[in-house]
């Protein structure tokens, strides 16, 4: 076993703590899906404009049977899915401040090797900040919109921490925007904007969707607004390492830091899924993207609209995969279920009489393949729901309905209205032995920065020289240019022997 391995393993059963289902596994690693399938081939679904077709693929051997070829598969017409729903993609950018008590760091290092899965939000690396105390920081990500009065979905992790969200449409409109609420067990946010009539993507259904159906993406990839890539579902239901219960949509769409929380559509144009994370050992796309499927965040988005927070239900088992030799030894035909190794005291799996050696086959009528599918559905449950458990005890068949607990975490809560008040800037004339030394000709020395002008990126040590461009001599000058209380301005810095523009918005 890999060093990897051993990681990704180890994270597996970490995430699924998190809902109250501790995985355990015999197998020597991770293995690769397997690429042909005897089954009859899916047709996506037929695009708006009529579709350009493909010729039938070679006739495929089957063992005893005579050679047939494929039916052929009409291409999406990716031009009109862009210029359709591209209008609902947008751009987000954040602005927050990072509490820390150590030096900071200077830029992103490459640690992140380490971690085969890791979320595409950064920041933007090289920002000169404070040694010790909250440090700011920026970042970008991507959405959409499902709503014309400006619900807005994404990951949680684009704005987690922030205190300014500014999202940008197709058309280069900007607002500030508040967050309702986020939820990190799903990697779901949502954001609200303050506008009417505004365009909507179409909601699919990931369920329809099999492997091998084409799939569109559209995002920000490193700032790069509205680019779209294309690939195909390359599985479905994963479970990753992470702090994550999603069934996870598995693609091969090019996607890199900043496509976090766009959209992944199918080939009829509409949204299955809301990209989330990549599998990456350089820090950009190596083939291996996956997506948060639709439904999911839209169970979560309801309980963050309605309540403002998102609960998360708890079974109280410890589950592992069945191999071969566990399904033979256990009187099962085939290796599909969840073993239970262990059942925690007073927990909801115990009342309902679970015990270590059950294996469970079904969730409410749904199969069960390996444990990963058990903890998506506890995961995605609310604290109260019930479920009914088939389970396979003693080589027969009993059913069992267990009333979920409630997760240990707490429910998650976020809020990030749009923030007011003044620049948060301290300072002072320049000295005459300043002036000679910086060889600027006035100007106002910056010794303290705090609030919007601290997110926006000044600095302590810049001098202010114009405000709206307008150039500012005193302090006199800075207050009068914020009497009417602008809810943005535009700073011009002298740093470093340069000088520089700054944006600060002020709510």
């Amino acid at each position: 076993m890999t060093q990897n391995t051993r990681i990704a393993l180890t994270a597996t059963a970490a995430a699924l703590l998190g809902a109250g289902v501790t995985l355990t596994t015999a197998a020597s690693g991770w293995t690769l899906p397997t690429l042909f399938k005897d089954k009859a081939p899916v047709t996506a679904a037929a695009p708006a404009e009529a579709p350009v077709v493909v010729a039938a693929a070679s006739p495929v051997a089957t063992p005893g049977a005579a050679p047939s070829a494929l039916p052929a598969a009409p291409v999406p017409n990716y031009r009109a899915i862009v210029q359709t729903q591209g209008p609902a993609v947008v751009g987000i950018t954040v602005a927050g401040l990072h509490k820390t008590d150590g030096p900071a760091v200077m830029q992103q290092g490459p640690g992140m090797e380490d971690d085969p899965f890791f979320r595409f939000f950064r920041g933007i690396p090289n920002l000169r900040m404070p040694q010790q105390g909250a440090q700011p920081f920026r970042g970008q990500g991507s959405g959409f919109i499902i709503s014309p009065d400006g619900l807005i979905l994404t990951n949680a992790h684009v704005v987690r921490e922030a205190k300014q969200v500014t999202v940008k449409l197709s058309d280069r409109r900007e607002y500030s925007a508040q967050v309702l609420g986020s939820d990190p067990a799903t990697d779901i946010a949502v954001l609200k904007v303050d506008a009417k009539g505004l365009p909507t993507v179409q909601l699919g259904d990931p369920k329809q969707v099999q492997v091998g159906d084409y799939v569109l993406a559209i995002g920000a990839p490193y700032g790069f607004e509205q680019t779209a890539t294309q690939g195909i579902v390359s599985a479905k239901g994963r479970s990753l390492p992470g702090d994550s219960v999603v069934p996870f949509i598995q693609t091969d769409a090019a996607v890199n830091p900043g496509n976090s929380g766009g959209p992944l559509f199918d080939a009829s144009g509409r949204v299955i899924g809301v990209n989330a994370q990549i599998f990456s050992q350089s820090g950009g796309f190596q083939g291996l993207a996956f997506s948060i499927p639709v439904d999911v965040a839209l169970r979560i988005k309801d309980q963050i609209v309605a309540h403002g927070k998102v609960e998360h239900a708890r079974l109280g088992v410890t589950l592992q995969d069945l191999s071969a030799p566990l399904a033979s030894s256990f009187g099962l035909d085939a290796p599909d279920g969840a073993l239970v190794s262990s059942v925690m005291p007073d927990s909801a799996a115990a009342k309902a009489g679970l015990k270590a050696g059950d294996v469970i086959t079904q969730v409410d009528g749904e199969p069960v393949r390996v444990a990963g599918d058990v903890s998506s559905r506890v995961g995605l449950a609310r604290p109260g729901d019930k479920l009914k458990l088939e389970l396979w005890r003693d080589k027969k068949r009993v059913s069992e309905t267990v009333a979920l607990g409630r997760a240990d975490k707490e429910a998650q809560e976020a809020s990030a209205a749009p923030q007011g008040g003044q620049l948060g800037l301290a300072l002072r004339p320049l000295q005459p032995q300043e002036l000679r030394g910086s060889g600027l000709d006035g100007g106002l020395l910056i010794e303290r920065v705090t609030g919007p002008a601290q997110l926006a990126g000044v600095q302590a040590g810049d001098v202010l020289l114009a405000l709206n461009g307008k150039p500012v001599q005193n302090i006199d000058e800075v207050r009068a240019a914020m009497k009417d209380s602008p809810k943005s301005v535009a700073l011009l810095v002298a740093r470093d022997g340069q000088q520089i523009f700054v944006p600060v918005r002020l709510g």
